[in-house]
């Protein structure tokens, strides 16, 4: 694998979606590329998601502090991947970080791979910062007058653990990593069928902004082509499966039409590998070999690690 040291490019687009509710986005949304949400109330502030790198959440922490709404910091992890919690500790030992049942665990075992798998990023001061409150389907955070639903989609969608943050009165709905704008959606680590039945229940809310993972906010136009892209997913996984050939051979046949534009395409291999192990009888969110499912996505690169502007 070969990479080059690739400066910080992608600069943070803050949208107004809602009174004093702000999305934190960075408009490319690849690798590592996340977003942030931020819900402003008399107290303090929810923090939805921190950031991969530190340079990233200080300056999101700058951001929330430049709100100037009380010292309270209550955080929402969306799901175990560190592009999405590097960042907890920067905002101090007081602030309550919220997850899954299924985070924690997740969050221990995966520790820092993503530094491991991008080493000439500028990650700077990262940690594994686990939350301390977990729960099982769904609870309610209200931040002043506002009711905050979070819901566990699962039992397995993007991850195991995959949390979406909820605004009811207000429409809105940040969709962690089940939805990426502009991006290929990737359920390596989750299900294809269960991001399908998770993405059909988002749309069922009747949001009218979407705020996704990663890339700009759009509306539930994102719900309706990540749909497509995954039905697209399994078609191929179970007509490759029927000639005898393996997910990577899939994969550099295909033309990828509607979905062409989608940064990181080379996702289409370990997608694949997750509906083969699921045409297989695999439960949702079965571990596979990552870091090797990984090497053939590089090979689909033509060699080349996945370009990273964390």
């Amino acid at each position: 694998m070969t990479s080059t040291r690739l400066p910080q490019l992608v600069a943070p687009v803050v949208r107004e979606v809602a009174d004093n509710v702000f999305a934190y986005t960075h408009s490319r949304g690849g690798w590592c590329v996340s977003n942030a949400g931020v819900l402003a109330g008399t107290n303090g502030a929810l923090v939805i998601d921190t950031l991969a790198t530190e340079g990233r959440t200080r300056a999101l922490v700058d951001f929330v502090d430049g709100l100037e709404v009380g010292p309270a910091r209550t955080i929402v992890n969306t799901h175990h991947h560190g592009d999405h919690n590097f960042g907890n500790h920067l905002f101090g030992p007081t602030a309550v970080v919220l997850g899954h049942d299924r985070i924690r665990p997740e969050m221990i075992e995966t520790g820092l791979a993503l530094t491991q798998l991008w080493p000439d990023v500028a990650w700077g001061d990262v940690r594994v910062t686990l939350p301390t409150i977990t729960f099982a389907d769904r609870i309610t955070v209200h931040v002043g007058d506002r009711r905050v639903e979070l819901i566990h989609l699962g039992p397995a969608a993007h991850t195991t653990n995959d949390v979406v943050t909820w605004l009811p009165e207000e429409r809105v709905l940040f969709a962690g990593d089940i939805v990426m704008s502009g991006a290929a959606p990737f359920c390596l680590m989750g299900s294809i069928s269960g991001s399908l039945t998770a993405v059909r229940k988002l749309a069922a809310l009747g949001a009218k902004t979407v705020v996704s993972g990663h890339g700009p906010v759009t509306g539930a136009e994102v719900l309706a082509q990540t749909a497509r892209y995954l039905q697209w997913i399994q078609e191929l996984a179970a007509e490759g499966r029927s000639l005898g050939l393996t997910p990577l051979e899939v994969a550099r046949q295909v033309d990828h039409g509607e979905f062409t534009e989608l940064v990181d395409a080379e996702r289409i291999v370990g997608n694949l590998y997750r509906a083969y192990a699921e045409l297989d009888g695999g439960p949702a969110g079965a571990p596979l070999d990552v870091l090797s499912i990984f090497g053939e996505m590089v090979a689909y690169n033509g060699g080349r690690l996945p370009t990273c502007y964390a």
